[in-house]
Parts: C-alpha cells; sequence; structure tokens
C-alpha cells in the first residue's frame, strides 16, 4: 500500500488537492493560542479595578471672599470719572468709579448745608422749651415751699384763734355767772343796782367777746382751706404747662433725630456716590462703559478677582453617586488645556491628572439636579498648574473602593451602582 509520501512524489503534478493536505496547520498550535488568551482573560478578571464616579466641573476659589466680587453702586447716579482701567491692581476702598446725582431730590449743592441748618434751628428750640421746662419746675418748686408756709400760717392762725375762744368763752361764763349772783345780792339788797348793771354788762362783753372769736376761728379756718385749693389751683397748672412743655421738648428731640438722620443719611449718599473696590485684588472687567451712562441702585459697576485665591474645582454629581461621596475622598482632576490621559480603573497609570481631596457636598441640589462637590488640592500629590485660571473647565473622577475587574464587569451587567467608600460608608453608618 503506497504512503502519503509515496503519493505525493509519484502523484501528477495537476493534483494540488493532494499536495494541499501536506500544508495544514498544526490543530494543537491553535489550541494553545486559545487556552493563553483565556488563562490571560482570567487572570485580567482578578485584576484590582478602582471604582469612581465622575462630573464635569470648573475652577473657583475655596473660599467665598476670594472668589470674584462686584462692586456695585448703593445708589444710583450718572458715571463722571473712571479712577482705574481693567487690569489695575486696587486695594479694598480704591475708588472705582465717580457718580453724580441724578434724582431731583438731590440735585441742590447746598441741600446738606440746608439740612444741617435745619437741624441746628429745630435743636435750638428744643433747648429753649428745656430751659422752659426747668423753669417751670423751679415755679412749682417756689409754690410748694409757699404752700408750705401759708399752711403753717393759716394752722398757726388757728391754733390761736382757738386758745382766744377758749378763754372768751371762760370769760363769758365767769361773767355770766357773776351776773346772776349780782341779781341774787340785788335782790337780797346786799349789791346796787349800779353794781348789777356792771356785771350784766361784763357778761354781755364777755359773750360778744367769745361770738366774736368764733366767728374769727371760722374765718380762719375757712381761709385755711382756701389756701390749699388756691396754691392747689396754681401748682396743677404750673404742672401742666410743664407736661405740655416736656411734651414739646420729646417731640422736637424726635424731629431733631429725624433731621439729624436726614443729614447724615444726605452726607453718607455723598459719599456713597464713589463706588469703591469691595477687595484687594486686580479689576479684571468693567462693566459699564464709559461716561455719562445712568446706573441704577444696586447695579454692578466692575469686577474685582482677589490676586492669589486658593484654587478649588467645583465638581457636579449626579443625585445617584453623590451619596457614595465623603469629604476627605480623592479625586483624580482633569484640567482643560492640560493635556491628559486617564485610565479610571487604574488612576495609577494616568497621565497629566491632578490629585485633590473632598472638601465640601452641597446638602441641596441644583437646578439642573446635580451636587456641588468642591474639591481642594491633595498636599501630597503633584502641584496642580499655576496657569490655571478661575472659571476653567475640569474634569473630575471620584475614587471608591479596590474591587477586581471580573466584580466590576458582573455590576455593569447588572447596572448595579458603585460600592460606597469606606469614608462615604462610614458617614453614612453614624448618621443611621
Amino acid at each position: 500500500m503506497a504512503t502519503h509520501s509515496d503519493l505525493l512524489h509519484d502523484a501528477d503534478p495537476s493534483l494540488d488537492s493532494v499536495r494541499l493536505l501536506g500544508r495544514q496547520p498544526s490543530f494543537r498550535t491553535l489550541g494553545r493560542w486559545l487556552l493563553t488568551i483565556l488563562t490571560l482573560l482570567v487572570l485580567i478578571l482578578f485584576l484590582p479595578w478602582q471604582q469612581s464616579v465622575q462630573g464635569l466641573g470648573e475652577v473657583t476659589a475655596l473660599r467665598p471672599d476670594e472668589r470674584p466680587q462686584q462692586a456695585v453702586a448703593a445708589v444710583g447716579g450718572r458715571i463722571v470719572t473712571w479712577y482705574l482701567a481693567e487690569g489695575d491692581t486696587v486695594r479694598a476702598g480704591d475708588p472705582i468709579v465717580a457718580l453724580a446725582e441724578v434724582k431731583e431730590a438731590y440735585l441742590d449743592p447746598r441741600t446738606l448745608e440746608r439740612a444741617g441748618t435745619q437741624v441746628d434751628s429745630k435743636r435750638a428750640a428744643v433747648v429753649g422749651k428745656r430751659a422752659k421746662a426747668d423753669a417751670l419746675g423751679r415755679q412749682r418748686d417756689a409754690l410748694d415751699s409757699a404752700w408750705r408756709f401759708a399752711r403753717e400760717k393759716g394752722d398757726n392762725r388757728v391754733t390761736q384763734l382757738i386758745a382766744s375762744l377758749t378763754a372768751a368763752r371762760l370769760e363769758d361764763s365767769l361773767a355770766t355767772v357773776q351776773a346772776s349772783r349780782a341779781a341774787s345780792l340785788f335782790a337780797d339788797g346786799l349789791r346796787s343796782r349800779a353794781e348789777l348793771e356792771q356785771a350784766r354788762q361784763r357778761a354781755q362783753r364777755a359773750s360778744a367777746l367769745a361770738q366774736e372769736v368764733a366767728a374769727g376761728l371760722g374765718t380762719a379756718r375757712a381761709e385755711r382751706a382756701g389756701v390749699d385749693a388756691d396754691y392747689a389751683e396754681k401748682i396743677a397748672k404750673v404742672d401742666g404747662d410743664r407736661a405740655s412743655t416736656l411734651s414739646e421738648v420729646a417731640e422736637g428731640e424726635a424731629e431733631v433725630a429725624k433731621l439729624s438722620t436726614g443729614r447724615d443719611n444726605l452726607e453718607q449718599r455723598r459719599g456713597l456716590l464713589v463706588v469703591r473696590a469691595p477687595r484687594d485684588g486686580i479689576l479684571v472687567r468693567a462693566l459699564r462703559a464709559g461716561t455719562g451712562e445712568i446706573v441704577k441702585d444696586g447695579e454692578a459697576i466692575a469686577t474685582v478677582q482677589p490676586a492669589s485665591p486658593a484654587l478649588a474645582v467645583a465638581v457636579h454629581i449626579t443625585a445617584r453617586d453623590v451619596p457614595l461621596m465623603a469629604p476627605g475622598d480623592r479625586v483624580r482632576l482633569e484640567f482643560a488645556g492640560w493635556p491628559a490621559v486617564q485610565f479610571s480603573g487604574w488612576p495609577s497609570v494616568a497621565v497629566g491628572t491632578f490629585g485633590g481631596r473632598v472638601v465640601v457636598i452641597d446638602q441641596f441640589a441644583a437646578a439642573d439636579g446635580t451636587y456641588r462637590v468642591l474639591v481642594e488640592a491633595d498636599p501630597s500629590d503633584e502641584p496642580w498648574p499655576r496657569e490655571l485660571r478661575l472659571g476653567s473647565g475640569a474634569r473630575g473622577w471620584a475614587l471608591l473602593r479596590r474591587v477586581s475587574v471580573g466584580f466590576e464587569i458582573w455590576r455593569l451587567v447588572n447596572g448595579f451602582p458603585p460600592t460606597a467608600s469606606p469614608a462615604a460608608a462610614g458617614s453614612q453608618g453614624t448618621k443611621k
């Protein structure tokens, strides 16, 4: 029986199929390649994978007072003079723009002077009213002293008349007894008629004197009561005048305070006609151009940027991914204008990215439903480029837990969210 080699040696040159049998590749080589590829795939499934969530953002300042601030016109007016140009360095309080009044109530250049005159005049009137109140107070004190003197005088007069009335009544009683005795003795013939008449006259005089003293006592008591009524009326009138004067003083002081407030407001308004820099920095943008333009109250005139702010990146993360993050998490950043190659699963081999750490996570969502995550530079990583400008675009990858490639493929196939970082998991456990 002919062998394969004999067939190839003796075969006709036209038998190409027989010749091709000797050129078929070996199935062992193919199997080896397939086994090698399968082994590599299995090994790749066990390789570590760095989970992450990403979001777009922009460069901003870490501190609110180092972000761009606007110089605002506190009062409306017409632009008269620009003291600075864009790009000039300014210090807090430096004048930027001078305005002129456009409201009719403030056009008079002597408005402040006239307001001061009104305040001085009203204050002088208040001083006069206060002096009148003091004089009425002294008058009241004088009336009190006079009233006490009149009361003492009346009381002394009443006391004196009471004593006189007592003596007169005693004299009247004695005279009456003596007249009665004289009448008895006259009936017995022991006294003369002349002596009887004298006794009767003494009794009549004593009675009349007692009645006269009693009448004087009544008059003195009436005059004593009249003293109280008279002085009470006078004191009430003085008290009323003084209270009315003090009320006028209070109203005048309120008017002085109101006028003083208006004068101070006018003076303060004149100072506000110069728009000044809110802080140290650089005048980066003039929002109104030229002179003669009218600006409204509260309208921004220019923007001042701090010279060397501490930079941060505001990354916007979706509501599904923000619970996986926590302050202190590491973030890889790619800045616009700096070429970078980012491998989200292997950040260690990324090129052109910079490190950061989460500082603040907003507690409420923005209008588009995302949450702002503020990221500062990681001091243990490469410094950020010094040429970064506020507002530059950036992309951030927040690094979560390390898992295997196989687990990550399984998660993506099933649509599961990434695994929370240890810091985020710890903070959520604390909240629970």
